[in-house]
């Protein structure tokens, strides 16, 4: 894609990565971008970020459309990680820059990435401020966000936003803004994006909402380091933030289940119905079909989860266990939880299931259900009564 001017002078000149479909364990099912920007004062250009490794030649032709590289006068680097900064030794080598702009912990980061002392680093600190020349740049922390360095760049002049990987989304498209797109689809990968890399630091989010506020930040365009840039939905993605680094749920369940034989799959059909009425939306997740970022996404407002799996080899089935273990790194907030599952031998299934559930700070409502092989009537009536139980449980908030 070629560069966009997304204010005057100032430019996208990233790349899009039309076929990634795997980003740490998390399904980019619609590719991602790699976004960089270009702003030029009257004295000084500077290039926020860079993009991944495999797109350098791409990135410098970009870059070529808009300036001689050699004119760049400095890079900021807003964030370590190898997507932003897979290309940085070789544009540094090209454009040969006075500054390197970064905080300490990023400076460590690089020189651990590529050991390159030799490097023209400034570093900055919060509150920082870089004079371009009609324009200015404001530079903010927002440690673990999702790495201990990563920071944003604000340019009052421009109420602009380069916010690095917060407000992003893993989306491929030829369009830049937010307003070009389908808005149920932008939201979707907007919350997506949240729940598979902020979800663990959300007290961090939180305090980095109210320091946009504190430091009276009000962006009339965010421009992050994935996906589209945000010009017309701002409040509606600062709402969505604020509520997803509270932990607000909604009257909503999953039921997430793997299955051998069947056996499981009927319980958790039963306890669907139980949970299933007015007022509560309900979710079955078969995890043969359904992949572990998407229930993650679900699982972001969701208020209760009921997870099931059948026993092998005195454990768990391994697609259960292999979301179990997701999920735990992504420390979800404020659920309510039961388990149920098959048996042939031992019945410890429940328990193995719950004592996974505890792992997670999931309130249980129920020792749950076990069924020796198939379920029979009286065992599905009991994952009714379950499923019943965990919604009223749900509808009293």
């Amino acid at each position: 894609m070629l560069p966009t001017e997304i204010k005057k002078d100032i430019h996208w000149v990233g790349v899009v990565d039309w076929d990634l479909r795997d980003f740490h364990g998390y399904s980019t099912e619609k590719g991602s971008t790699y976004n960089a920007y270009l702003v030029k004062g009257t004295s000084k250009t500077v290039l926020f970020d860079t993009v991944n490794a495999k797109f350098t030649g791409e990135f410098i032709e970009n870059l070529r459309e808009v300036i001689e590289p050699g004119k760049i006068d400095y890079i900021v680097c807003n964030h370590a990680e190898m997507d932003h900064t897979g290309s940085l030794a070789e544009i540094i080598d090209l454009v040969h820059p006075e500054k390197i702009i970064c905080n300490k912990i990023c400076q460590d980061a690089l020189l651990a990435h590529y050991n390159r002392s030799d490097w023209p680093f400034e570093i900055i600190k919060e509150g920082d401020g870089l004079d371009l020349g009609g324009r200015t740049v404001q530079f903010f922390g927002s440690p673990m966000i999702h790495w201990p360095e990563s920071m944003v760049s604000y340019i009052p002049e421009e109420r602009l936003l380069i916010s690095n990987d917060i407000f992003g989304q893993h989306w491929a498209t030829s369009e830049r803004f937010d307003d070009q797109v389908n808005q149920g689809e932008l939201f979707w990968q907007s919350a997506k994006y949240y729940a598979n890399i902020f979800m663990p630091t959300s007290p961090s989010v939180a305090k980095f909402l109210a320091k946009l506020e504190t430091n009276k930040l009000e962006p009339d365009m965010i421009a992050p380091d994935h996906g589209l840039i945000w010009r017309r939905g701002i409040p509606e993605i600062m709402k969505a933030y604020h509520s997803w680094s509270d932990g607000q749920t909604i009257p909503k369940a999953l039921v997430v289940y793997d299955t051998m034989w069947g056996s499981t799959a009927r319980m958790a059909r039963a306890i669907g119905r139980g949970l299933s009425g007015n007022g509560i939306s309900v979710r079955l997740f078969d995890l043969h079909y359904n992949h572990r970022s998407d229930i993650a996404t679900e699982m972001l407002d969701a208020r209760a989860i009921i997870i099931g799996s059948p026993i092998i080899n005195n454990h768990i089935l391994p697609k259960m266990a292999d979301l179990l273990s997701y999920l735990q790194g992504l420390k979800p907030m404020n659920k309510i939880g039961a388990s149920f599952g098959s048996y042939g031998w031992k019945n410890m299934i429940t328990k193995m299931l719950n004592e996974q559930l505890e792992k997670m700070k999931v309130t249980l409502v129920d020792e749950g259900v076990s069924s020796k092989y198939v379920p029979s009537q009286e065992i599905l009536g009991q994952c009714f009564e379950l499923g019943r139980k965990v919604r009223m449980v749900v509808l009293e908030g």
